[in-house]
């Protein structure tokens, strides 16, 4: 994974010792690998949480009724209910600017959500060029006030703003067939990956014009990526599927049966997964379950130190 990365998706560990207090030591324990055991912790929803992101100084998880979920030294508190325009539409992804100001969040009916960490301020962005298709998920780069916002559309179109989601701002293209794009990210400021219903990967190197790299041969369902180079892109799928892209060729790893709903992985060999039934599969010299104490259907995850995973009824793990 490329340094922004790591820097937007990395928890603190300055944090560490207050949060071991009130949430216990196991679920604070764990580092980047995902060895240690996954503790359930208390969520202030029973919503599900669709996305789930960290920054410096903690962790935010978005979900149904708009719902926006900060980790703090306390535990998991509401900071948001409605979504962006108080309407209760859901949130399915997050992502937070590089220096960790910003939190961007998207979901249905077009909603587009900026949030200042810092002083609480919201700032409405949905709708952009009255579009209000659902989004799915929402990659972001550079820093909070000038960011590159991407957004996957369940129209088969990605939206994005190279100044931050001002007004008049937006452009959209369709990259594939008009197959709902379920997942983006990326590595670099205008370099990136999404992944849409008609299991296909594209790859742009200037946030505009996509071209698709595969898979030709996918029998199953794209649903997570995680973009850490044009040579290195992980995508997690149904019946259990994970594929990975070295820049010349796909190589698939089956789990099992789970549909894997996100992925992340770091330094190439070092991952995690997560889908169906509470299932979380660990990257270490091949993919492993982890155990899990739930059944619940997990749908995102970030690593961190806890690495964080997040589903239905409000499920959190930490581990």
């Amino acid at each position: 994974m490329s340094d922004r990365s790591v820097s937007r998706r990395s928890v603190l560990e300055g944090i560490g010792a207050s949060l071991t207090a009130t949430i216990g030591t196991a679920a604070l324990s764990g580092s980047a690998a995902a060895s240690s055991e996954w503790q359930s912790v208390s969520a202030p929803t029973a919503n599900t949480l669709h996305d789930v992101v960290s920054i410096d100084a903690g962790a935010y998880a978005v979900g149904g009724g708009g719902v926006v979920l900060e980790r703090t030294a306390g535990g998991w508190k509401k900071v948001l209910d409605g979504g962006p325009t108080g309407n209760g539409n859901d949130l399915y992804g997050a992502d937070v600017t590089d220096d960790g100001e910003a939190l961007w969040f998207v979901g249905s009916s077009g909603a587009i959500g900026e949030y200042d960490v810092s002083t609480g301020v919201l700032t409405d962005h949905s709708a952009p060029d009255d579009a209000t298709n659902n989004f799915n998920d929402v990659s972001v780069t550079g820093a909070a006030g000038e960011a590159n916002v991407y957004v996957a559309g369940d129209s088969g179109k990605t939206y994005y703003s190279f100044e931050n989601g001002a007004d008049r701002t937006w452009d959209d293209v369709t990259p594939g067939s008009g197959a709902a794009i379920n997942a983006v990210d990326f590595f670099d400021d205008r370099s990136g990956h999404i992944v849409d219903g008609n299991k296909s990967v594209f790859r742009t190197q200037d946030g505009a014009a996509w071209n698709r790299i595969g898979r030709a041969d996918a029998d199953v369902n794209f649903y997570g990526v995680d973009s850490d180079g044009f040579d290195d892109v992980w995508v997690s799928g149904g019946g259990g599927m994970v594929f990975h892209w070295n820049g010349s060729e796909w190589t698939p790893a089956d789990t099992g049966d789970a549909d894997l709903r996100d992925i992340e992985v770091t330094d190439g060999d070092d991952g995690l997964t997560v889908g169906g039934g509470g299932k979380v599969y660990e990257l270490a010299d091949g993919w492993t379950q982890n155990r899990t104490p739930t059944g619940a259907n997990m749908t995102a995850l970030v690593r961190g130190s806890p690495d964080i995973a997040v589903g239905s009824g409000g499920t959190i793990l930490e581990g």
